[in-house]
């Protein structure tokens, strides 16, 4: 009889980690097929689909490389999970399981190499933001998501606003015959709570002030700092996040490594 006993209780304990896992996936799956599509629309609105060079000529980074490579990996690992599971298909769970322990070393190296090396990280940060700065306005969705990074940090590029002589439209030299000269874009200005309509002309000229003066009408604080410091102010909220995607990582690896072993 406790032989009896314990064949009942095997498939019972691996029928509900495979419809657990069946379901996590599912999920998974489906969101990362709406953040590729949504990818690969929003490439198709650009234009990059009919003309794929386009993809090398941007200088900085396109947004959309984001939903597209997320949505590509959520994809492969929640159709592996998914079918994996349902199927108990050992190829495709151990595939899970190598490929989403892959990710969560990388995670981790990361990390480990992102607090020994600070300056060297702060210092690609720099040089990061500054490419992008270049190539502010040579697509809408960098624009929106710099606008974005400014208005949020209170901050103006990488060290200071100065960074945006970087860019053909904002620098400083007598050969350049914007009107954006000696400027520096709207999200760089310090909004007036009680102005309903955005003024994006707040930026006109204002490099050509000093420095005290600028103060009053924009940030003068670079992102990375800025940035350095919301991640010192938010270092718990953001290192539990963090530990909470490594758990549901190795929870999703002993699942399918339980699976493939029943």
């Amino acid at each position: 009889m406790p032989g009896k006993h314990q064949h009942f209780q095997e498939p019972e304990v691996g029928c509900c980690g495979k419809y657990f896992l069946f379901g996590f996936n599912i999920v998974f799956w489906v969101l990362g097929a709406l953040f590729l599509a949504i990818g690969l629309w929003a490439w198709g609105e650009k234009g990059v689909l009919s003309n794929i060079s386009a993809l090398t000529d941007l200088g900085g980074l396109d947004p959309v490389w984001l939903f597209v490579v997320v949505g590509g990996v959520m994809s492969v690992l929640g159709f592996a999970g998914c079918i994996g599971a349902l199927r108990e298909n050992t190829f495709l769970l151990k595939f899970f399981s190598v490929f989403l322990g892959l990710i969560f070393f990388l995670e981790l190296a990361t990390g480990i190499l992102a607090f020994v090396f600070k300056d060297w990280i702060r210092d690609q940060l720099n040089l990061f933001i500054n490419n992008n700065v270049k190539a502010y306005r040579d697509d809408i969705d960098l624009q929106n998501l710099i606008d974005f990074a400014q208005e949020y940090w209170s901050c103006c590029g990488a060290r200071g606003p100065n960074d945006w002589n970087l860019n053909i439209y904002f620098n400083c030299t007598d050969l350049n015959p914007s009107r954006e000269r000696c400027g520096v874009p709207f999200s760089c200005c310090v909004r007036d709570p009680a102005e309903d309509v955005l003024n994006t002309q707040c930026g006109y000229d204002v490099r050509l002030k000093l420095e005290l003066e600028q103060q009053g009408s924009i940030h003068t604080k670079g992102c990375v700092g800025q940035f350095e410091k919301w991640l010192q102010d938010n270092l718990i909220i953001v290192a539990g996040v963090f530990v909470g995607i490594a758990l549901l990582q190795i929870f999703g690896i002993c699942l399918a490594q339980n699976l493939d072993q029943t």
